[in-house]
């Protein structure tokens, strides 16, 4: 929790407590930047607009499609002749006429608005209808003596369904006034070397930008921030990192893998080099005094699932139980689908916990769990529960490790000793991304694929070609094999234009009646897995799909994958997706269907995927092309812990922040001299309190 101190607490209230923000907007505003003051003041402009512009009425022609101010006396209301119509205001200025035009609001409102006679100041973007100049909703409407507020560069925020631009301006103004003078955790000398202001002035000034060079990630402004936020960061995994490895001593007991050697009898395939190297070294940190902290990297197809299944039989052979977190359900049930067959053939008891689980079942489940019946525990983020306890939790797999915050991974660390921990993640991630993002774990790599996979034959094709695709999926049906066809988008109703995932299920409806089946993003969980199952069966032998299934999806009996608009997705989502083909012995294509023209980038992101399988090559290219925001997908999978924070424009700090943290630490291990204090403020402004509880309890 915050510190009691009223002011920093402020920060931590919700939403629905600023003035003018009622449930409604409270929601609203919880889902664009998170629930509480502080996160809408993280929320920063992405762009400006220019009001400054003031022309007169006879001059708009040469101001198409900009936003101006004009000073206009009221002419005239007209009011819409028959529903649909628009609600029109005609204003003047000594040089001519225009309308002032409204789709939505009531009369009433507009004629008190802009009365008759009176002398207004408008400002919004120009454009034209029958040759007569006019804007259309306009974003301020205020008498001459306004004009001074209304003139000038106003910030633009992303923003949400419901909640306007000068809506959210009115609150983030509200809170900036409230925004405490918190002790000074950055370094002195750091702070005079850069320029920076206080974590306070910074905090107005970015919401204050003058010119488009604020809006920079190399403006000192938003380099103080993104530091603040890095900082907090590096500090909190280091942290974590120290106390975790400093909570057991000796180990009462080392595996001897008597199941290892079980496991590897009932195998239908002989571990790879990769495989036997990374269980080496998670052998060696499972007998070492200090617990284990390891990331294992796996390109899609390596085989991370066995090993993760091997290391938690070390713990099992040490008398304690072993659990495996993935960050959908989907990707829960597939590892129930490959470590129960074999967990079972070696007289193992496996526990699957989701938020799907309700009732009796549940209770079973919780049971098992706690008295030790359950060997190994699958599941999603319901393990974090209160009520989800462990008779004697030994090792942990996180899955997709980067979907999961510093604080989901604490949680589950907490339900047991001295626990074992290893993350693992099938996004190839650069060394350079790689060092800033997880420099506090040990890592292993998985280079090889099982052997017997074929490389995956991978085309672009011009989307006018899209006839000859479903010809050739007629082929591939009758000769029993399955296809994955991808689309980026869910509804009609998005900005891009771009095929549809339910407009292309229909259109290959018309052709494969009910051989296609469908999975998005907005489908209930019991739905999707339902489909899921029916082609994991070969019930169904089209799959249209959204991103939904880039990851922990196994049909080997699917062998050609169909990305519509490949142009639109980053090289390391695409090659995320080409991984669930080419899993088994057969053949497998990949085509990736664009639309013309492509622009430089995309022609070399769709090159790229042509030339190699390596995972680790593409995501080296994808972060070159991209930056590391959308390397790991961004909202979908990507860096959810940095707001603030741009890694490719601020690399310089995240390597000044790794050697503060260590200089700090080495200096002042527990946090308690003067900036060490700061510093734990810092932890609780970036939502780090599990760090500074672990430094609390010693």
């Amino acid at each position: 929790m915050p510190p009691s101190n009223a002011q920093f607490s402020r920060l931590f209230a919700p939403l629905t407590t600023v003035k003018g923000v009622g449930p409604t907007y409270g929601k609203l505003m919880a889902n664009l930047s998170g629930p509480y003051v502080r996160d809408i003041l993280f929320h920063l402009p992405v762009d400006l607009i220019d009001r400054n512009s003031q022309p007169k009425i006879a001059d708009l022609r040469s101001h198409h499609g900009q936003t101006v101010t004009v000073d206009v006396l009221v002419v005239k209301h007209q009011k819409p002749a028959k529903r649909g119509m628009p609600y029109r205001v005609t204003v003047k200025d000594n040089t001519g006429f225009m309308n002032i035009v409204f789709f939505k609001g009531k009369d009433q409102f507009w004629q008190k608005s802009l009365p008759v006679a009176a002398q207004k100041v408008i400002s919004g973007k120009i454009d034209f209808y029958k040759d007569i100049p006019q804007i259309v909703h306009p974003d301020y409407i205020g008498n001459p003596g306004d004009l001074e507020k209304i003139k000038g560069w106003e910030p633009i925020y992303p923003l949400t369904h419901g909640v306007s631009n000068k809506f959210l301006r009115k609150v983030v103004d509200q809170e900036l006034k409230t925004v405490p003078a918190l002790p000074e955790w950055i370094d002195a000398e750091l702070l005079k070397k850069r320029g920076w202001a206080s974590w306070a002035e910074s905090l107005k000034q970015v919401h204050t930008p003058a010119n488009r060079n604020d809006l920079s990630p190399e403006n000192p402004v938003r380099q103080r921030l993104a530091y603040d936020e890095i900082l907090s960061h590096q500090l909190a995994l280091t942290l974590v990192r120290n106390i975790q490895r400093q909570r057991r001593g000796k180990r009462d007991q080392k595996p001897d893998f008597h199941l290892r050697q079980k496991l590897l009898n009932v195998l239908p395939f002989a571990l790879t080099e990769a495989q036997k190297t990374a269980l080496s070294e998670i052998d060696t940190d499972m007998q070492a005094d200090q617990p284990m902290l390891r990331l294992l990297q796996g390109d899609v197809g390596s085989g991370k699932t066995i090993v993760a299944l091997l290391t938690m039989l070390n713990a099992l052979e040490c008398g304690k139980q072993a659990a495996i977190m993935a960050p959908t359900e989907i990707l829960a049930r597939q590892h129930q689908h490959t470590i129960l067959p074999l967990a079972e053939k070696i007289g193992l008891k496996i526990a699957v916990l989701t938020g799907r689980d309700k009732g009796k079942s549940r209770l079973q489940l919780l049971d098992d769990i706690q008295t030790g019946a359950a060997d190994i525990v699958i599941g999603t983020h319901a393990l974090l529960e209160e009520k989800v306890e462990f008779k004697n939790l030994g090792c942990v797999v996180i899955d997709e490790q980067h979907r999961f915050g510093v604080e989901q991974r604490l949680g589950l660390m907490q339900k047991g000793e001295g626990i074992d921990l290893l993350v693992m993640t099938a996004t190839p991630i650069p060394r350079s991304l790689y060092l800033a993002l997880y420099g506090d774990l040990d890592t292993s790599r998985l280079l090889q694929k099982p052997p017997g996979r074929k490389p995956i034959d991978t085309r672009t094709v011009d989307m006018e070609r899209v006839d000859e695709i479903v010809d050739g999926v007629k082929r591939a049906i009758a000769q029993y094999r399955q296809i994955y066809w991808v689309c980026p988008l869910v509804a009609e109703s998005e900005v891009l234009d771009l095929a549809a995932a339910e407009e292309r299920y229909e259109q290959l409806k018309q052709f494969f009646g009910d051989k296609v089946g469908l999975v998005h993003g907005r489908m209930k969980a019991a739905d999707k897995d339902k489909v899921m199952q029916q082609f994991a069966k070969n019930e169904i032998k089209i799959l249209v799909a959204t991103t939904v299934i880039e990851v922990g999806v196994n049909v080997p009996n699917a062998t050609i994958m169909v990305i519509d608009h490949a142009e639109r997705f980053g090289l390391s989502q695409l090659h995320q997706l080409r991984g669930r083909i080419g899993r088994g012995d057969q053949q497998s294509t990949c085509l990736l269907l664009y639309q013309k023209p492509l622009s430089q980038t995309a022609q070399k992101r769709l090159e790229v995927m042509r030339e190699t399988e390596d995972g680790f090559k593409i995501a080296e290219e994808d972060l070159k092309l991209r930056g590391a925001g959308e390397v790991l997908g961004t909202r979908q999978s990507g860096l959810p812990d940095f707001r603030l924070a741009d890694f490719f424009a601020h690399q310089d700090l995240f390597k000044t922040a790794q050697a503060d943290v260590k200089w700090i630490l080495d200096k002042d291990t527990y946090l308690t001299g003067p900036r060490g204090h700061a510093l734990r403020t810092l932890l609780q402004l970036f939502g780090r309190d599990q760090a500074v509880h672990y430094l609390q309890s010693g």
